[in-house]
């Protein structure tokens, strides 16, 4: 049965001030359309949510959170979020700068695997989105090639763009054909092709899970496979968790890649979060080599934060170690007492006789008694003395 005319196409938005042209794309949460701004003479993407999931306070929260978030990242691999907001029907909206060109899926599937030459400068720029949203506290969570857009605006070759930061989806559409959705509370999931081992068994994430789901991109990129064999979703989360992945130089016969650029991917592919690179840019830096000479300009473009993992983790625990204190208390009172005591000279070798500091009291006790009888004897001698002088005067 064939769907009816959708009834978005023709509406004009807020007042006229954007009107819908046409649909570009749909996934779990709603459609993307293309609209045109008249009053600023140019096009825009514009996102519109189901207005059945107005009802999910959760999701709902969730998107304005993150809508705000993603309209203040400014790097500009990072899509431009411009707007955000509610409709009259209750729908959630979001207005993006609108793009020309293909996702890498969709350039890879057409041109075949990329070359180093070609790949290498596109994943830098990717970083560089990355490492701002990373220092904002923002963690992508779907990295997917569907999700890096290479835009051809202003005649650009390879351009990318990442979309969809931290945007949930609700349903298998929005997936890559095959994957499913792993849902848990504040419907946190990923593509199973490309999801960390911590997000497979369903850990806190940070920066470094992204990480390891860009490494995975860049492996398809190159070789046009995944880096392990497997046949359904659940094997792939199986293999992130459990296996190492297949070497790059050996996922395909007979093609070979620059000597490094396998152990620079195997660092980013680790189990453990804490073996891999730290940061976006740390990444970046080590794919650097592989790029020509496009690397150094685009890395000249990182945002400059060492770690904003590690970071966010230091911030944490020093509010839990805070809240732990009594109140009123300072937290540097006791590493200003500590650096203090580091500075005092060391005590002589031969150990001087204790200072009877302890008894000092008690040994001022005794000596009151005793003093008060010496001037009790004192006294007496004096008046006898008085009394012999004055009897030999009166005598004489």
């Amino acid at each position: 049965m064939a769907a009816g005319p959708d009834p978005n196409i023709g509406r004009d938005l807020l007042g006229g001030q954007f009107q819908i042209l046409q649909k570009i794309g749909s996934g779990g949460m709603g459609s993307v359309y293309k609209a045109t701004q008249p009053a600023m003479n140019r096009m825009v993407a514009v996102k519109i949510l189901h207005p059945k999931l107005a009802n999910r306070k959760d999701l709902v929260s969730r998107f304005r959170r993150e809508a705000r978030a993603m309209s203040h990242l400014t790097h500009p691999n990072t899509v431009k979020v411009l707007l955000y907001g509610e409709l009259e029907d209750g729908s959630l909206y979001i207005v993006m700068e609108y793009l020309e060109g293909k996702n890498l899926n969709q350039v890879v599937r057409k041109d075949g695997p990329l070359t180093v030459e070609r790949a290498i400068p596109i994943l830098i720029q990717v970083c560089g989105a990355l490492q701002e949203a990373h220092i904002q506290g923002i963690v992508h969570r779907d990295l997917k090639p569907e999700n890096i857009f290479l835009s051809t605006n202003g005649g650009l070759k390879d351009y990318p763009k990442v979309l969809d930061f931290g945007l949930a989806k609700v349903t298998e559409r929005e997936l890559r054909p095959g994957s499913v959705m792993l849902t848990q509370e504040g419907m946190v999931f990923g593509t199973p092709e490309f999801m960390s081992p911590e997000q497979a068994q369903g850990k806190v994430l940070d920066a470094r899970s992204d990480i390891y789901s860009l490494a995975t991109i860049l492996y398809e990129v190159l070789t046009g496979k995944l880096p392990f064999e497997a046949r359904t979703p659940m094997e792939y989360i199986q293999h992130h968790v459990t296996r190492n992945p297949i070497p790059l130089d050996e996922r395909v016969a007979g093609k070979h890649f620059p000597p490094g650029l396998g152990l620079v991917l195997g660092k980013a592919l680790e189990k453990r979060p804490e073996d891999r690179f730290e940061s976006a840019s740390e990444f970046a830096d080590a794919l650097k080599p592989f790029a020509g000479g496009a690397g150094k300009g685009y890395t000249a473009m990182m945002p400059k934060k060492a770690n904003p993992a590690l970071d966010l983790a230091a911030k944490q625990h020093a509010a839990a170690l805070q809240a732990s204190r009594p109140p009123g208390s300072s937290p540097f009172k006791s590493p200003a007492k500590t650096v203090k005591m580091a500075q005092q000279p060391q005590a002589p070798v031969a150990k001087p006789a204790p200072a009877p500091l302890a008894k000092a009291p008690a040994a001022r006790a005794e000596a009151k008694p005793l003093l008060l009888v010496g001037i009790a004897a004192g006294c007496l001698i004096a008046g006898i003395l008085i009394t012999i002088v004055a009897m030999r005067l009166f005598q004489g």
